[in-house]
C-alpha cells in the first residue's frame, strides 16, 4: 500500500464523505435539516473540502447519520464499484421492505444486505438488481426468474421502477 500523507488523506476522505452526501440526493444545508442541527452546513463542507480533520468518533457518528458502514467513508476501505459492472437493472428492491420480510426469507434480506455492501450503495431506499444477482436469488428460493418477481410482490419488496415479470424472462440466454 503506498504511504499517502495526511493531507492527501483528509482530502480523499472528504472526496467520500461529499460522494455518499450526492448518492444520498442532499445538499449540504439538506444535512443540516435532516439531522436537525446535529451536522451544521459549513463544518459537513469543510470536512468535504479537507479543510477540517474529522475524528474518528465524529467520523463513527456521520456514518450512522448516513446508515452506512464506517469503512464505506474510508477512501481505502469502501467498497469499489467495477467499471465493467452490469448497468441493466431489471429487478429493484424497495429497501424499507425488507423489515417487513417473514422469517422464512431472512436469506433473501442477508443476500440483499451483502450486495448493497459490497456495491457500496448507501444511497438511497431502493436496490436495483443484475442478472446474475437475480439468478442467485432465484436459486435460493427454488423458484425461476419470473417466480422471484412474484415473491418479491407478494412480500411488497419491489420498487415502482422495477421491470414487468415478463421482461425477467426464464431462459438461459444473456440479458
Amino acid at each position: 500500500m503506498p504511504v499517502v500523507s495526511p493531507g492527501a488523506y483528509q482530502l480523499a476522505l472528504g472526496e467520500r464523505l461529499r460522494a455518499i452526501r450526492n448518492q444520498q440526493g442532499l445538499s449540504l444545508k439538506g444535512v443540516e435539516e435532516k439531522s436537525g442541527g446535529r451536522w451544521k452546513a459549513v463544518v459537513v463542507g469543510a470536512y468535504e473540502r479537507g479543510d477540517r480533520a474529522v475524528t474518528v468518533d465524529r467520523l463513527a457518528q456521520l456514518a450512522e447519520f448516513y446508515g452506512i458502514p464506517v469503512a464505506e467513508l474510508l477512501p481505502e476501505g469502501g467498497s469499489q464499484r467495477s467499471a465493467a459492472a452490469d448497468r441493466r437493472p431489471r429487478l429493484v428492491v424497495a429497501l424499507p421492505a425488507l423489515a417487513a420480510l417473514p422469517r422464512e426469507a431472512a436469506a433473501i434480506n442477508r443476500y440483499l444486505q451483502t450486495i448493497r455492501q459490497e456495491r457500496g450503495d448507501w444511497a438511497g431506499d431502493v436496490l436495483s438488481l443484475r442478472a446474475d444477482d437475480v439468478r442467485v436469488l432465484a436459486v435460493i428460493l427454488g423458484v425461476s426468474r419470473s417466480g422471484l418477481f412474484e415473491a418479491f410482490a407478494d412480500w411488497g419488496l419491489l420498487a415502482a421502477s422495477s421491470a414487468k415479470a415478463a421482461d425477467l424472462g426464464d431462459g438461459y440466454e444473456p440479458w
